[in-house]
């Protein structure tokens, strides 16, 4: 082997020993952003106090419309309880709470697909005046309570308009189609 071989070969490996720690470090880097990226998807790994899928939790809350009208709160009645996961309360809202401690309180702002979602036009039926029993008379903005007949479920609907002969019933929610905006204060966690 010639000298200037040896003496390649021996650059070479200096080379790769000064880039041994350039790669440590981006290695390291890497590692760090996987880990605080998993704990941010994953709150609760860092207080386990905090609520997760399958607590029972008790908050207080006040929702809003983006331009501020209140359209209802718990300040000073009862408060809400549900258990986080079961999808009793819109996804928004138990999403939110997830990760929070007891006494914190959080500003969540929900877009309408995890809130009551977009308008749907399949829910806006018209009917015969003469489907209704004699002694009701739909108005406009009133309500009628409906009874479901696959599972027997009864539900309220808004009449959005009556004719003579006919009434329109819309079972959308009233929020629907609306971003929210809620204040919630958690007040207990009951572990699951």
């Amino acid at each position: 082997m010639k000298k200037s071989e040896k003496v390649k070969g021996k650059e070479a490996v200096a080379a790769r020993k000064k880039l041994y720690p350039k790669l440590a470090l981006v290695a390291a880097g890497i590692l760090i952003i996987i880990v605080v990226g998993y704990l941010v998807l994953n709150p609760s790994l860092l207080n386990p106090a905090a609520a997760k899928s399958g607590d029972m939790v008790t908050i207080d809350y006040t929702g809003s419309l983006a331009d501020g009208t209140v359209f209802a709160t718990t300040v000073n009645a009862t408060p809400l309880t549900f258990i986080i996961g079961q999808g009793r309360v819109i996804k928004g809202l138990e999403e939110g709470v997830t990760g929070m401690s007891q006494g914190e309180t959080k500003t969540l702002m929900i877009p309408v697909d995890k809130a009551y979602g977009p308008y749907n036009n399949a829910l806006v039926h018209v009917m015969n005046r003469s489907a209704l029993p004699a002694d009701i008379t739909p108005e406009v903005g009133g309500f009628l309570k409906i009874t479901r007949q696959p599972d027997g479920a009864t539900t309220l609907v808004k009449v959005i308009n009556v004719t003579p002969s006919t009434f329109t019933l819309d079972e959308n929610h009233d929020l629907v189609g609306k971003d929210l905006v809620f204040v919630v204060k958690m007040v207990q966690i009951q572990k699951g």
